[in-house]
């Protein structure tokens, strides 16, 4: 089947409303993905790939997780969350296929047990927090011991666990995005592609990373083409001006463009804001924005 649905999702955890009342001033930010959830909910989604910044990485390839289950665990203000989802071989396997089809470098990655449903990957930041919005809100048993069972009832869809290098050139992520459109059609259930991505991370003095005014200029420029449909168009910001404005997202966003190619999806910029350091986007892309 086709691509079902697609979004642009941010990670910034305290969005999570089992970890901060307040959402560290991205209420309006918490509310969006509260929509977004509801959108994959009636699209009816069967499994997500979701690619991210933080995960295991490998310079110069595409990494997937060659795994059987993902868990992690998130601490903040005294608060926890864990969380321990399923890990989709079938189509882990079919986008590895697709994207050594496509010559792009892939790199199958695992941890722990040498056999793949004895391997776990453990879950950053950039994956617990789209997916706690779509289908895993409910505390679930941390990474542990990668034996031990399963628990008894996974809440949402399977995963594909993804993190694309920065070092792949431009038009190597763009065909990577789709290789996996391809591996995407060959399957025979309802896909949803999410590019997990924060934006300029230097809004602020005061945040860890200090002030610099590429943050609000880029952050301008990644939602100027998302209301213009035209995500491939990100391409021309150049490595300088995405390490000035500390964003995090572009990677991604350029093989979600290389998805998005030829399906005639229509953009929905949910939200932008930078209630605190850095900036958030929420965005679905379907053939009707996904409203």
């Amino acid at each position: 089947m086709p691509l079902e649905i697609a979004a642009i999702a941010p990670h910034g955890y305290p969005i999570i409303p089992a970890l901060s009342d307040d959402a560290e001033g991205g209420l309006a930010t918490r509310a969006a993905m509260e929509d977004l959830g509801r959108r994959f909910a009636e699209a009816g989604v069967e499994v997500i790939i979701i690619a991210g910044p933080h995960g295991v990485r490998v310079e110069g390839a595409i990494a997937l997780g060659n795994v059987g289950r993902g868990a992690g665990i998130l601490h903040w203000d005294g608060r926890t969350v864990e969380m321990n989802v399923p890990v989709d071989q079938a189509l882990t396997d079919s986008i590895a296929a697709e994207l050594k089809a496509h010559d792009i470098p892939v790199a199958l990655v695992g941890f722990a047990g040498n056999r793949r449903d004895q391997s776990a990957l453990p879950l950053d930041w950039g994956v617990i927090t789209p997916l706690w919005f779509l289908g895993h809100d409910r505390n679930q048993v941390g990474l542990g011991d990668v034996l031990a069972p399963p628990p008894e009832e996974d809440l949402g869809p399977p995963v594909v666990l993804m993190t694309p290098s920065r070092a792949l050139p431009r038009p190597a992520l763009l065909e990577a995005g789709r290789a996996i459109s391809a591996a995407i059609a060959a399957d025979s259930r309802k896909v949803a592609f999410v590019a997990s991505c924060d934006w300029g991370h230097r809004h602020l003095e005061s945040g860890p990373y200090g002030y610099h005014p590429a943050s609000a200029e880029v952050d301008a420029e990644i939602v100027a083409a998302i209301q213009a449909n035209d995500l491939a168009s990100l391409d021309s910001i150049t490595d300088e001006r995405a390490a000035d404005a500390a964003i995090d997202g572009l990677w991604q966003t350029l093989v979600l463009a290389g998805v998005l190619e030829g399906t005639g999806f229509q953009a929905d910029l949910m939200i932008y804001e930078a209630p605190n350091y850095y900036g958030m986007i929420v965005a679905s892309f379907a053939p009707d924005g996904g409203q």
